[in-house]
C-alpha cells in the first residue's frame, strides 16, 4: 500500500487559515461568547485593525469557520464600491423573475440595481439591505440559526455602502435580531469611519488590535506542527526559526513553510527527519525574500513620497531613531517632520519608543529599505 503523501502544514498566503491560530485566543473566545450571548453581545459587532500581515483575513475565516459550525449562515464581502448592492444580491432567493430596461444607474437604497447601464428589477426584490436581511434573519431564527457579516479591507470601502451597512446593523441589532457583523482594515479604517457622524454606531463595536505573537508562543507551535508531520524541530534549529519570525503573524508561516519545505527536500529520503539549522538557515532566507515582495513592497505602495521620505530617513539608524535626527535628515523643522510620524504611527508602519523615538512596527522593513533605497527614491520622484 503506497504511503500517504505529507503535505506542507503551513499556507502562507492571504486568508489561509494556519495549522494553529497562536496568539489569539482571547478574540476567538470574545467572538464565541457573542454568539453564545444572544443579541447585544459584545463579541458579535467587532472591528479588528493591524498592518498587513497580522492576520486579519485569517480571523474572519475562522469566525466563518466558528458561526458555520452553530448552523449561522455567513456572508463576506471584500471592500470595494458596489459593495453594499453584492450583499444584497447574495441575500436574494437562488432563483426569481428577471425583467430589464435601460435606465441610469440607481443607488442601493432603491429597487433593483445597475448593469453595465441596464437597470434589472428582480420579483419580491427587498427594497434596502435591511429588509433583504430581515427577509433571511426570519427564516434563519425559524430554526435557531443567525447571520454573520464579515467585511475585509473596511478602510477602502465606499462611503455610501458603509453608510447603508452601519445603519442596516444598527436597526437590526435593536430589533434584537440574531445577527453579528465583523469589520477588518488597516489602522487608517478607524480614523476614516468613526470619526464620520452617520456612523457613530460602529463606534460601539468592540476592537481589536493584532499585534505580534509571543515568541513562546511560536516556538510551541512550531514544534508542534513539525512533530505533526514527522519532523523533528528542537535545538538551535528552532530557536533560529523561532527569533526570525519576530512574533509576526504572516513571517511565522512564511518561515514554517519554507524551513519545512527546504529539510522535506533535503532530507526525503531520511525515514524520519530532523531540522539541521542549515535547513532552518536558508529557509529563513526564501522567507525573507518572500516577506518583501509581499508585504514590504505593497505597504510601501500606499504611502506617500514624504512618509517613503521619513522611513528612509528612519532607516539609516540601526535601531530607534531620534525624531529631531529624522527632521534633519528631511532637511524639515520637526512640527513638519511630526505629521508624518503620526500619519506613520497610526498605519501602524512605525511605533514609538519611549520620548523622543520610533522604530519600525512591521519586521524586516528597514533591511528593504536600505536593500531597495535607490529604487525606492527614483519612484517616488524622491531626492536628497
Amino acid at each position: 500500500m503506497p504511503k500517504s503523501r505529507i503535505t506542507n502544514p503551513f499556507k502562507p498566503s492571504a486568508g489561509h487559515l494556519p495549522p494553529v491560530l497562536i496568539g489569539r485566543d482571547i478574540i476567538l473566545d470574545d467572538f464565541q461568547e457573542g454568539l453564545d450571548n444572544g443579541s447585544g453581545a459584545p463579541g458579535r459587532l467587532m472591528r479588528i485593525t493591524g498592518a498587513r500581515g497580522t492576520g486579519k483575513t485569517v480571523m474572519l475565516t475562522e469566525f466563518r469557520r466558528m458561526a458555520e459550525q452553530q448552523g449561522w449562515q455567513t456572508i463576506s464581502e471584500t471592500a470595494s464600491k458596489g459593495m453594499a448592492q453584492r450583499l444584497l444580491e447574495k441575500l436574494q432567493p437562488k432563483k426569481g423573475n428577471l425583467s430589464f430596461s435601460f435606465e441610469p444607474s440607481i443607488s442601493v437604497m432603491s429597487m433593483g440595481g445597475s448593469l453595465g447601464g441596464v437597470h434589472y428589477e428582480q420579483s419580491r426584490m427587498p427594497l434596502t439591505l435591511r429588509e433583504a436581511m430581515s427577509e433571511r434573519l426570519d427564516v434563519l431564527e425559524k430554526h435557531g440559526n443567525g447571520l454573520l457579516v464579515t467585511i475585509d479591507e473596511a478602510q477602502a470601502a465606499d462611503r455610501d455602502d458603509m453608510v447603508a451597512i452601519a445603519t442596516t446593523v444598527q436597526h437590526l441589532t435593536s430589533e434584537d435580531r440574531n445577527i453579528a457583523f465583523v469589520f477588518a482594515g488597516l489602522p487608517s479604517m478607524a480614523s476614516k469611519w468613526l470619526n464620520d457622524d452617520v456612523m457613530t454606531f460602529l463606534r460601539r463595536a468592540q476592537p481589536e488590535r493584532l499585534g505580534d505573537v509571543p515568541l513562546t508562543d511560536v516556538s510551541q507551535a512550531f514544534t508542534d506542527t513539525f512533530t505533526s508531520t514527522g519532523m523533528l524541530l528542537e535545538g538551535e534549529a528552532l530557536s533560529h526559526a523561532t527569533h526570525a519570525t519576530a512574533g509576526y503573524p504572516f513571517m511565522i508561516q512564511l518561515v514554517g513553510y519554507h524551513i519545512w519545505r527546504v529539510a522535506k527536500r533535503r532530507h526525503q529520503q531520511e525515514d524520519s527527519i530532523t531540522v539541521t539549522i542549515e535547513d532552518a538557515e536558508t529557509g529563513v532566507r526564501d522567507a525573507l525574500s518572500r516577506l518583501g515582495d509581499t508585504v514590504h513592497g505593497p505597504e510601501l505602495d500606499g504611502l506617500s513620497p514624504i512618509d517613503k521620505t521619513y522611513l528612509l530617513a528612519m532607516a539609516q539608524d540601526d535601531g530607534p531613531s531620534s525624531t529631531a535626527a529624522i527632521a534633519n535628515r528631511m532637511g524639515k523643522d520637526a512640527q513638519y517632520a511630526n505629521m508624518y510620524r503620526m500619519r506613520l504611527i497610526e498605519a501602524q508602519v512605525i511605533e514609538e519608543r519611549g520620548y523622543g523615538k520610533v522604530d519600525f512596527a512591521i519586521p524586516y522593513l528597514r533591511e528593504y529599505l536600505r536593500e531597495h533605497a535607490a529604487y525606492i527614491r527614483m519612484a517616488g520622484g524622491i531626492t536628497d
